[in-house]
């Protein structure tokens, strides 16, 4: 089944060249565009659909506060949500993803890039883009508590910490795999332990959660 999409940003230009990339694909379609929050939630909730790319910074209501009311009125049956950034200027973007968006990405990412991203969450899964994770950091690092005494935390092995760590920077499988020396398919166990350990949904929750402990 093709991956029914909205598309929402304040600027009809931008949305305009996201649905020429979309539609060219067989398996997904734009099926609803709003310029702004408050569009977004009553479009979402009257439109059937799999995914809402989402941008920030918008007028009326952002994209943060659109993302939460959505999950709220939806529960689970809202779509999964990819949030767009320029980063430069999102100061929400954590918000955004407590709120219950399943990744971001850059609005400068090549189109391959955003379809990947889309495949990828509409299947389940969460996407970081790594430099915006650097830069979600470097934001918040120095603002950070010392580590916290948490059952959860100390319920971790090493190894698993050393996952949790890289799954921070982004890092894929394949690189995770590569950078501590493990078998693919061991990174995938490791990660799926993890996300039990931590009461995680996807890979989002386990930086947001490295992020509560202060581990980063």
């Amino acid at each position: 089944m093709s991956i029914r999409i909205i598309l929402v940003d304040d600027q009809a230009l931008v949305r305009s060249g996201f649905s020429m990339v979309i539609d060219s694909q067989d398996d997904m379609t734009v099926v609803g565009e709003a310029d702004d929050g408050q569009q977004a939630v009553s479009l979402v909730s009257s439109t059937p659909c799999d995914l809402v790319v989402m941008d920030i910074r918008m007028p009326v209501l952002d994209g943060v506060q659109a993302t939460a009311q959505i999950v709220e009125k939806l529960g689970d049956g809202a779509p999964r949500i990819l949030i767009l950034t320029t980063f430069d200027t999102d100061e929400h973007l954590v918000g955004a993803l407590r709120a219950g968006a399943s990744g971001f990405l850059l609005k400068g990412a090549r189109p391959a890039e955003l379809l990947s991203a889309i495949r990828a969450i509409a299947g389940g899964e969460a996407v970081l883009a790594p430099s915006a994770t650097k830069r979600l950091l470097e934001q918040f690092t120095p603002e950070l508590p010392a580590p916290r005494s948490d059952v959860r935390l100390e319920s971790l092995t090493d190894r698993e910490r050393e996952v949790l760590m890289e799954v921070t920077t982004g890092a894929t499988n394949p690189e995770i795999a590569a950078k501590l020396h493990m078998a693919e398919g061991t990174v995938k166990t490791h990660i799926g332990r993890l996300l039990h350990k931590t009461q995680s949904r996807d890979r989002v929750g386990l930086v947001l959660f490295a992020h509560d402990m202060g581990l980063l």
